[in-house]
């Protein structure tokens, strides 16, 4: 323990004497080392000691006082008391004078009124800061551990303190600062008669379209197209993961492609192609006029629509998250119901179906989520179809732009995420699900019902051949003229946004598309094991440990992903734009935008994963004294293999295909591949974005590729794995 606690103030006193206590605009390693003793760029005691930044000494006091807990014969409790003090003392003073004073001089009238009118002033924290107080926080869950917490184990207690942190300052505090505008009137005061005009109008509850009126409130409809993609879509993932698992398919490598297709597209793409296939013009409404005389009309505009392309869009992650559920069944439990002479049909809706039930939980969850989430495919196919999210946009951006009925509106989605979540817990309930034990397991899968193998096959197969067409669509877009007018074959999409030339001095770069495919690629695989580490640690404290709150936290992590990314994005704004957290214009914001609005699908895989693990492996491991950061590390993680793939894999594969949550937040430097092909699609250059979005398309599906070939499969040591499968092939 005294290591670590020298560890944390060493890293404390590193940020404080040499790294740069405000942000810098241009980073640490382009900016001229004269400016470092300057009072924008030098560390936290040059600022105090040169500049009269007097607030900053208690900084330095914080990191001096926890040596007191380094002293020979020291009681151990009062060794944490010390450093729990010191630590929430400074994270706290951290704070206040981080807020207190901005750049332009007092953060809070109050202070103004107090001491009048300052020159002082403070720009955003920088890494010195950060230095400082993930040092002052791990000491602080050191001492709690010291003190007794989490039965005494320093990693799990820091553990629950960097993730509660993280999940606080990008998150909650971001969503609490702009659902704040709900209240917020005209004159820039807050009243509860603006929040209960705004969360109580027609356009939100109306029933409509009872009366013989086209829709009805955003509510009804957006809780409606929820229901219907959350069942929808866990019904295909559900089919996919069983074809994958449990039956003969000779075509698996092709099934797996397949499912996973339209989570590494980009947005709008699965939309476009939709209108190619069934809109007025499109070429399968074209063949059923030519054909069978059968009138074109806009029936994919609207609900119908939406629930396709949204379960076009949203299936593979009930089927990532499901495959791994289905994976650890245990087939002696199936093997123990045919030896009680349970018919297949018995043994599948008895034993099978119940132990996936978190998988089944989880994955609906997360489909009802997305549709809710989505405004890209309502923004294209909904129509008069009015949804929450697409609501929320055009308050944000609309020629009228009213935050605060955005921000109503986000309260009213909010409230159905949260009711979703609580239904989940009551479907669970308190029921053990845990397969996976260290007991070894002999048994064989049982074979599918009859019934069960036609519905897969007549459900995936057609499903499969649907997709293919789809992604045919966009694949011939990009190789002809103006599809639909001009189907004459072309290279020009790809050599515009793609060109390479050779230059005086080697390679030339000429394709328009480059710098933006380069800084997605970078930001997106510096995202992605963030995401997995972030949302996997969150999965295990979630389902291996018990604290205070902790249905809260939980909660709390799903906000990210329940508010539409147009309104994450905007709170990034009012949140980062300012003191003491200056993000906006940089990589950073983008980095953390992707984290945290993508940690949720990390969070449930592993939960749905976890439950299934017998937890009597991970006491094994402790009671052979290997601590908790080896347990998990050693046991634990080689048993998450199908949820780190599904983590790596969303969170890599969403963060080149986001648009809606960094639409606010790229900059001329920063700029991303979604904005570019928005950008094309805004002007009607569907040439490019198509053969934008076909590239994306392949160089994700090689990255899906290498990290199932990093991460791999993990391995449970049943005999007979294809056994079941060949008694079903004969059966």
């Amino acid at each position: 323990m005294p290591v670590t606690i020298l560890t944390w103030l060493g890293i404390g006193w590193i940020g404080f004497l040499l790294l740069p206590w405000y942000g810098l605009e241009d980073g640490i390693t382009r900016t001229p080392l004269r400016y470092y003793l300057g009072d924008e760029a030098g560390p936290g005691l040059i600022q105090a000691a040169l500049h009269a930044k007097w607030w900053l000494w208690p900084v330095a006091a914080a990191l001096a006082l926890p040596l007191l807990a380094l002293r020979p014969n020291s009681d151990h409790r009062r060794a944490g008391t010390i450093l729990i003090v010191v630590g929430t003392a400074g994270l706290a003073w951290i704070s206040l004078q981080g807020f207190a004073l901005t750049h332009r001089g007092w953060g809070w009238s109050i202070l103004a009124e107090m001491f009048g009118p300052t020159t002082q002033r403070q720009f955003g924290m920088g890494w010195g800061a950060a230095s400082v107080a993930t040092s002052l926080l791990f000491l602080l869950t050191t001492g709690l551990a010291r003190r007794g917490a989490m039965r005494g184990d320093a990693f799990v207690t820091g553990a629950i303190g960097i993730v509660v942190a993280t999940v606080a300052l990008f998150v909650f505090w971001p969503v609490i600062e702009v659902l704040f505008e709900a209240a917020l009137t005209n004159d820039g005061r807050y009243g509860l008669m603006p929040l209960a005009n705004r969360l109580t109008t027609q356009t939100i509850w109306g029933l409509g379209c009872f009366q013989g009126q086209r829709s009805c409130g955003v509510f009804w409809n957006s809780v409606l197209l929820a229901t219907i993609v959350g069942i929808t879509t866990t019904l295909l993932g559900l089919a996919f993961a069983l074809l994958a698992q449990r039956t003969a398919f000779p075509a698996k490598p092709l099934l797996k492609l397949v499912a996973v297709l339209p989570v590494i597209t980009p947005p709008f793409v699965i939309g476009l192609a939709i209108i190619l296939l069934f809109g007025r013009n499109g070429a399968v409404t074209l063949f059923l006029e030519s054909a069978f005389g059968i009138p074109p009309t806009r029936w994919i505009y609207g609900l119908p629509g939406l629930v396709l392309v949204q379960t076009l869009a949203f299936a593979p992650i009930a089927f990532m998250v499901l495959l791994g559920v289905v994976q650890g069944v245990s087939p002696s439990m199936e093997e123990a119901a045919q030896t009680l002479r349970a018919s297949r049909w018995r043994v599948f809706t008895t034993v099978t179906l119940p132990l996936i039930r978190p998988g089944l939980a989880n994955s609906f969850l997360i489909g009802f989520v997305e549709s809710l989430a989505d405004f890209g495919n309502p923004l294209v196919l909904a129509g008069n179809f009015n949804v929450l999210s697409t609501q929320i946009f055009f308050a944000i951006v609309g020629a009228q732009s009213d935050p605060g009925r955005a921000a109503a509106l986000s309260m009213v989605l909010l409230a159905v995420c949260l009711a979703a979540f609580f239904l989940q817990n009551v479907w669970l309930g308190k029921r053990a699900y845990t397969t996976v034990s260290g007991k070894g397991d002999g048994g064989m899968h049982a074979p599918l019902p009859r019934g069960a193998r036609w519905f897969i096959y007549g459900t995936a197969v057609p499903w499969m051949a649907f997709t293919l067409i789809v992604y045919a669509m966009i694949v011939v877009g990009g190789f002809v003229e103006n599809f639909g007018r001009d189907n004459s074959f072309t290279l020009k999409h790809y050599v515009v946004t793609f060109g390479i030339e050779w230059g005086q001095h080697g390679i030339v770069w000429a394709g328009r598309a480059w710098n933006s495919l380069f800084t997605t690629l970078q930001l997106s695989a510096l995202a992605a094991p963030l995401t997995a580490a972030i949302g996997l640690l969150t999965a295990y404290l979630l389902a291996r440990q018990t604290f205070a709150g902790k249905q809260a936290f939980e909660f709390t992590t799903m906000l990210s992903f329940a508010i539409p990314g147009t309104v994450i994005g905007v709170s990034y704004i009012v949140a980062f734009n300012v003191p003491p957290l200056e993000l906006t214009g940089t990589g950073i914001i983008l980095v953390i935008c992707f984290v945290f609005r993508n940690m949720p699908v990390a969070i449930r895989a592993g939960v749905a994963t976890l439950s299934q693990i017998d937890k009597s492996l991970d006491e094994c491991s402790l009671m052979l004294r290997h601590g908790s950061f080896a347990t998990l590390r050693r046991v634990v993680l080689p048993l998450l293999r199908p949820a780190i793939v599904a983590a790596l894999v969303y969170s890599f594969v969403r963060a080149i295909t986001s648009v809606s949550a960094v639409v606010f937040l790229v900059s001329a430097e920063y700029n991303l591949a979604t904005a570019y092909i928005v950008n094309r699609v805004e002007v009607s250059d569907y040439g490019v974005a198509i053969a934008y979005s076909s590239a994306l398309v392949v160089i994700m599906a090689v990255g899906v590729g290498l990290i199932q070939l990093v991460v791999g499969e993990r391995r449970l040591g049943r005999r007979g794995g294809a056994s079941s499968i060949l008694r079903e092939a004969s059966a």
